[in-house]
């Protein structure tokens, strides 16, 4: 629902604040995520009320104007939130919460996997960045640069989602990727010296920057007990590895 009358952010959580139904504000988005919010930036807010309520402000889910995007939620329905939106909420800010808590915990749950959730994503993740990168390695190697870029452009996305469940972590968006790993940087890793190199690969599709962090990933990958899946690639590995005889 888009908007072109002028409601202001401020004005909007002073409303929904006095509203007995809602039990919950949650800001997401870049204002809060601190120092990321431009004159460009709106607010991202999650509105949550009671289950069962009536409140008028339930029809205003989907508002959209220059300065609010609102989402508008019952309480269980925030309970379940996930998939594409886990990081958002995982780094909101929770602005209101009338259920003792419960809000605020939810939110603090979308921040980390389950070791179950976790084991399950991190190999189907790696084989899928193993797959892109040998594409890539194949396409360069056989005179095709497109396409090579493009697999190797395909393969960071993967790795990332990989190395962030290897840390029972939700990716962030590519918005926030720098900012997270300042903050909260993957264990073992350099965040400037990963950063570079991903910029390598996802600008150039650099085949010695794709085998150096392959080589890196493989140990990373074998030590959290995924070895069966590196292991099913057989001979394949050798073109994938940092190795001078694999060009």
């Amino acid at each position: 629902m888009s908007a072109p009358h002028p409601m202001s952010y401020e004005a909007f959580v002073a409303r929904a604040t006095d509203d007995p139904d809602v039990v919950g504000l949650v800001l997401k988005g870049s204002h809060a995520h601190e120092g990321m919010a431009t004159r460009h930036s709106d607010h991202d807010l999650y509105v949550v009320i009671a289950d069962g309520a009536a409140t008028g402000l339930a029809a205003l889910d989907g508002f959209r104007s220059a300065r609010l995007d609102l989402v508008v939620v019952t309480a269980a329905e925030f309970d379940r939130l996930g998939d594409w939106e886990r990081y958002a909420i995982a780094r909101a800010r929770v602005l209101l919460d009338r259920l003792g808590g419960r809000i605020t915990r939810a939110v603090a749950a979308k921040g980390r996997l389950g070791a179950a959730e976790a084991s399950r994503v991190a190999p189907a993740r790696l084989d899928a960045y193993a797959n892109a990168h040998y594409r890539s390695l194949k396409n360069a190697r056989d005179g095709n640069p497109l396409a090579a870029r493009l697999d190797a452009a395909d393969s960071v996305g993967f790795l990332l989602d990989l190395l962030f469940a290897l840390d029972r972590r939700p990716r962030p968006y590519n918005k926030y990727l720098a900012w997270e790993l300042d903050r909260f940087p993957l264990p073992g890793w350099d965040t400037r010296d990963l950063l570079a190199t991903l910029g390598r690969i996802t600008g150039a599709g650099d085949v010695g920057a794709q085998r150096e962090l392959f080589g890196r990933v493989e140990v990373l990958a074998r030590a959290a007990g995924h070895a069966a899946t590196l292991d099913a690639w057989g001979g394949d590995l050798e073109l994938m590895r940092p190795s001078e005889d694999s060009d």
